[in-house]
């Protein structure tokens, strides 16, 4: 097994080899998430995140390896720090048939503003979608013309260990929950009228109300964002939440005349990537 060596390989994707990024995975399935679950796409799952979320369900994605390589569809396996046009190509051979919407997910793929920016050309006329937690406010607004949706994850800062943070990274990782509040809120005006949505995680040992405040900022600053509050697969030790608190949830966002539906994970009830 490859050493997980993150600084060489993320310094690297930022410098003189940019716009490449390290690239995990890039295959065909469902969305399961958010506004478009349920919709046939090609995800393109990018190394390297500085969060640390105590119920993601991918932490193999946080580090960036030395020599990082990408699984592409069942069975290949292909040099992992690509070009765009690499996996314009990947994306093609991926797909069962018609072009599908592709979605950038990881990891965090605003860490490669420059990436993002040169695919959306090379795979035209697909969609290309925005899975992002919203904590690189600069790299979003830089790329927010070359994406035609965004998919914001609106966490509790509660609800995450220390960030790690990744060698070359441009922007600094928020820490306190004052440094959280000032981002979300500049995050939510980027998003405000664009085509996205907001998407709320509930886990069984966080109390609905600790999420008024980040309800309040949605309310004050992108009131239009549809919201999907998503119960947690129990994973890592952390439990799902009950019912009750998911009714609880979805009326604190009514109370603020948000509009607001509950949607677990689809792909993880159907078993599928």
């Amino acid at each position: 097994m490859r050493a997980q060596r993150s600084e060489p390989a993320a310094s690297r994707a930022w410098s003189g080899l940019a716009p490449r990024a390290p690239v995990m995975e890039v295959f065909a399935s469902l969305q399961g998430e958010g506004h478009f679950a349920g919709e046939a796409q090609v995800f393109v799952r990018l190394f390297g995140c500085p969060l640390r979320c105590r119920w993601c369900d991918t932490p193999g994605s946080w580090r960036v390896p030395l020599e990082p390589r990408a699984r592409v569809g069942p069975a290949r396996e292909e040099a992992g720090l690509a070009t765009p046009f690499e996996v314009a190509t990947w994306v093609a051979r991926v797909e069962p048939g018609r072009p599908r919407t592709v979605s950038l997910t990881g990891g965090e793929p605003l860490l490669y503003p420059d990436f993002v920016r040169a695919l959306k050309a090379l795979v035209h006329p697909r969609r290309v979608h925005l899975e992002t937690a919203g904590a690189h406010p600069r790299a979003l607004a830089a790329v927010l013309e070359a994406v035609d949706h965004v998919s914001l994850d609106l966490k509790l800062p509660a609800d995450m260990d220390p960030p790690v943070p990744l060698a070359g990274a441009s922007e600094a990782v928020p820490a306190s929950e004052s440094e959280w509040a000032a981002l979300r809120r500049s995050t939510l005006a980027l998003v405000r009228e664009r085509d996205a949505c907001g998407k709320l995680i509930l886990s069984g040992d966080r109390a609905p109300e600790a999420f008024e405040p980040l309800l309040d900022d949605v309310a004050a600053f992108a009131s239009e964002l549809p919201l999907y509050v998503q119960p947690v697969t129990s994973v890592n030790g952390v439990p799902s939440p009950t019912p009750a608190a998911l009714e609880a949830l979805v009326e604190l966002a009514r109370e603020r005349e948000l509009t607001v539906r509950v949607v677990p994970q689809l792909h993880r009830v159907l078993g599928i990537p």
